[in-house]
This record gives structure tokens, C-alpha cells and sequence, in this order.
């Protein structure tokens, strides 16, 4: 099962705007996958799932991760790195059973110029560490709010084009 994670708990975020896009072109491709945005996540996780503790919430969200073979993550620049949310999500995930061994797309966006790409490198040394491996083409969409059109989809040629090609090797990979 792949499951996209969009890399934020902010509303209405471009991570899930862009997560939707990864959805729809896998689906196009003839692969079925799940999008988990941390909206979704319980608003006290941090208490009640942290350091080996597990709620009633928490636990479907965990089923699902544990069941998950790849992942896309989709992350947005905040404060030259990646959401902390993210970070604390992944503490929050059992240890080996969610990442270990498993495979991973990374995704960075940025409304500024360099779409993520500190981030995207902080977070690949925490997926190193967790052996999740990382899929070698990571993509990076500076000013993610002129990249996707109305129907949120991406139009420009360069973004099409990398983009179709990282989802390409992730089916390989």
C-alpha cells in the first residue's frame, strides 16, 4: 500500500493540494494509494501517543502506517527545515514496525525559491536513521502558489515533467 502523507496540520495546505495531485496521477497510472494529512492527527497526540503510549484515536492511524509498504511525503519549508508536527509524528509511529525497511518519495514545496530543499535533506538524515530508504530523485516545487491551476493540477512543463518522473521510478523502486 503506498499512503501520501501531506506533511502539515495547517488547513486548507498546499502539502495536501500537492498530496491530492501524487493521488490522482498514481490512480491514472493504475496504482491505488491513501492520503493521511496530520490535520487528521488526534489534537493531544502529543500527550497521548508519544514515548510508547497509545490512544484509542491514534491507533487506526497507526494500523495504517504499520500496513503501509511505501510512502510519498509531501513537505512544505517551514523555518528552513520541515514542519515539527511531521517530526513529532514520526516519534509518535511504533519503532521498527512503521518505517523500517520500507521505501519513501520525498516532495518538498516552498513559496519561496528553493522549494524545500533544506527541509527535504533534514528530513532525508531522519529517514536514513529510521532505514526508510528514499527514493534517489527528490523533487523540490519553489512557489508552490503558482504552480497548480484551478483544478489544482500542475500545467507547467518542467514541474509536469519531474514530477511524472519521480512517480514513475517510485512504482519501480
Amino acid at each position: 500500500m503506498i499512503t501520501i502523507i501531506a506533511g502539515t496540520n495547517r488547513k486548507d495546505s498546499y502539502s495536501l493540494k500537492v498530496a491530492n495531485y501524487y493521488y490522482r496521477q498514481l490512480g491514472k497510472k493504475g496504482y491505488g494509494s491513501e492520503i493521511m494529512s496530520l490535520e487528521s492527527l488526534p489534537d493531544n497526540f502529543i500527550v497521548s501517543d508519544l514515548y510508547g503510549a497509545r490512544s484509542d484515536a491514534f491507533q487506526p492511524i497507526q494500523d495504517r502506517i504499520s500496513a503501509t509498504t511505501k510512502f510519498i511525503f509531501v513537505i512544505p519549508e517551514y523555518n528552513g527545515s520541515f514542519p515539527g508536527v511531521l517530526k513529532t509524528f514520526i516519534d509518535s509511529c511504533l519503532f521498527p514496525d512503521s518505517f523500517v525497511g520500507k521505501k519513501a518519495a520525498l516532495v518538498g514545496i516552498s513559496s519561496g525559491r528553493y522549494g524545500n530543499i533544506r527541509g527535504i535533506e533534514h528530513f532525508t538524515g531522519v529517514c536514513h536513521y529510521l532505514n526508510l530508504h528514499t527514493l534517489p530523485l527528490r523533487i523540490h516545487i519553489p512557489y508552490i502558489k503558482q504552480e497548480l491551476n484551478e483544478e489544482m493540477d500542475f500545467f507547467k512543463e518542467d514541474t509536469l515533467h519531474f514530477t511524472n518522473q519521480q512517480i514513475t521510478e517510485f512504482i519501480a523502486f
